[in-house]
């Protein structure tokens, strides 16, 4: 047998890079498209996302809900807000209506100087403050009732068009995934040159 000339050890391992790229590159694409379920000769098809993306929804609401975001990490954010000013702040909001319409009555508008009712409001957002912990704690109650972490993350993935959650994980790993489609490329490469590799010891006389 004769030894591969030069065009065989370019051809085959171009060949091979060329399957290995495409194939892998398909794959790649497949883990998103079809987005909507296509009749391929006897085979329905879909990407992986748009067929698993119910469970995959779950999946990641019980890892958020479980592990990432939990009520008390809530409150740990809540402890670190300006808590009195914005107390002070919806005081301001929820009182001044209340305060211009009792300003219009007579003997008790003249005692609501802007001063009092300045006054006022300090001794609320002060008395709530000395309380501060009790008020937290109480939200973290409320929280524990009220917000299921796992299931409104469940709900928002689930509720996410394939073309969101495509841009959303190309985002993050679109580098190692045209890695995956380039290793694919080389992997075919060195097995193309191992086939020529061992036509050519083959064809050695011995």
């Amino acid at each position: 047998m004769a030894a591969p000339d030069l065009w065989t050890w370019i051809t085959i391992p171009a060949i091979g890079g060329l399957i290995g790229w495409s194939t892998n590159w398909l794959a790649v694409k497949m883990i998103f498209r079809p987005i909507k379920p296509r009749r391929i000769l006897f085979f329905k098809v879909q990407g992986l996302i748009g067929r698993r993306q119910q469970d995959l929804a779950k999946a990641i609401g019980r890892v958020v809900g479980t592990h990432l975001v939990e009520h008390t990490d809530i409150v740990r954010g809540l402890d670190h807000l300006d808590f009195s000013g914005v107390l002070a702040a919806v005081l301001n909001k929820g009182l001044a209506p209340k305060v211009q319409e009792l300003r219009g009555l007579p003997l008790i508008g003249g005692f609501l100087t802007e001063e009092r009712v300045q006054g006022i409001r300090d001794a609320i957002v002060a008395g709530v403050m000395e309380h501060k912990a009790t008020v937290l704690e109480e939200v973290e109650k409320g929280l524990a009732k009220g917000l299921d972490v796992p299931t409104l993350v469940e709900k928002k993935v689930a509720g996410f068009a394939i073309e969101k959650l495509e841009a959303m994980i190309l985002e993050v790993a679109s580098r190692e995934l045209r890695a995956i489609e380039i290793l694919g490329g080389v992997l075919g490469a060195l097995i193309g040159l191992a086939q020529v590799g061992f036509l050519a010891w083959h064809g050695q006389p011995a």
